[in-house]
């Protein structure tokens, strides 16, 4: 669908590096930027978050962290205030690199953190959702935030009548995304610091710890010392998701991570807890729009 609507398009290159078509809606700015010759280090930073979503071809990300390739289905969010460095190793004139961002006020964030914070609160001690801005991040997304993104993208490109509704509430879903991952990522870090800092961070360590093993919901209660509805109730306000959703992801998480140092499909299913490599080959494309061999394929050419 984006496809179809970036070759309808007429980008006309100004430039052949980094050639910039921009969308404006009230606090939100959605640029498309097609590269179409090879490049090496190409500066980008960021006076606002920006969400950056990889829709064709391979960029080299040199910045904050270590140096990482960014693929279509990958997002790249680079914090205010941070500055990265781009190669372009495959950009083309007839296949040109194209990346997808989108830049949001500082105050967009701020208001739907308060609204998380009185709809679903961080636990008790963990502080606030302001705490926990967006930082500089990359990961592969899930299959529902591509389908969102090209959602937002398509209707810009193709002018439809509602296209600002679209992009305004579209990067509101975005952002809610993010935060929860964010969200996620800092109770992790505050349960693998200290696990007995209060019921939550205990349950997420001990499901850490437990990644392949059959989900117990039993054993999670009497951890964080709650009946089945609170448990339930609780974890889904911290999470955004429930316990079982919850392992899934860390299991396909974790799995990511083993595939990129090289293990084999097959064990990888078995080493995160799926009972057959062809189950978890369909979980893994569905959650992230490709299968596990050929992320595998790419993560290892990558590092070639």
């Amino acid at each position: 669908m984006l496809n179809e609507s970036l070759q309808r398009l007429a980008r006309q290159p100004q430039q052949l590096v980094e050639n910039r078509t921009v969308f404006f809606s009230k606090d939100v700015e959605l640029s498309i930027y097609d590269t179409f010759a090879k490049a090496t280090n190409v500066s980008l930073k960021a006076d606002e978050v920006l969400y950056c979503a990889m829709i064709s071809g391979r960029k080299e990300m040199h910045g904050p962290h270590a140096p990482m390739a960014f693929l279509p289905h990958e997002s790249y969010v680079l914090a205010p205030g941070e500055q990265v460095f781009i190669d372009f190793p495959e950009a083309e004139l007839e296949r040109p690199t194209t990346c997808l961002t989108v830049s949001v006020d500082g105050n967009k964030i701020h208001q739907l953190c308060d609204h998380l914070d009185q709809h679903a609160p961080l636990p008790q001690d963990m502080g606030y959702w302001n705490d926990v801005q967006p930082r500089t991040w990359h990961a592969q997304h899930s299959r529902a935030t591509q389908k969102l993104l090209e959602r937002i993208a398509v209707s810009f490109i193709d002018a439809e009548e509602d296209s600002d509704l679209v992009l305004s509430y579209g990067v509101d879903e975005l952002l809610c995304r993010l935060l929860r991952q964010q969200g996620r990522e800092f109770l992790l870090a505050c349960a693998a610091q200290d696990p007995h800092k209060n019921a939550m961070t205990a349950v997420l360590h001990d499901l850490q710890q437990r990644l392949a093993e059959p989900l117990d919901i039993d054993r999670l209660c009497r951890i964080a010392c709650m009946s089945r509805s609170k448990f339930y109730h609780q974890f889904r306000q911290a999470l955004g998701c429930s316990p079982n959703e919850y392992l899934q992801q860390q299991r396909l998480s974790r799995a990511k991570a083993l595939l990129q140092q090289g293990m084999a499909v097959t064990r990888v299913a078995f080493e995160v807890g799926f009972q057959s490599a062809s189950h978890f080959s369909r979980r893994f494309h569905q959650c992230f729009g490709v299968s596990p061999s050929r992320y595998r394929e790419q993560r290892i050419s990558c590092c070639e």
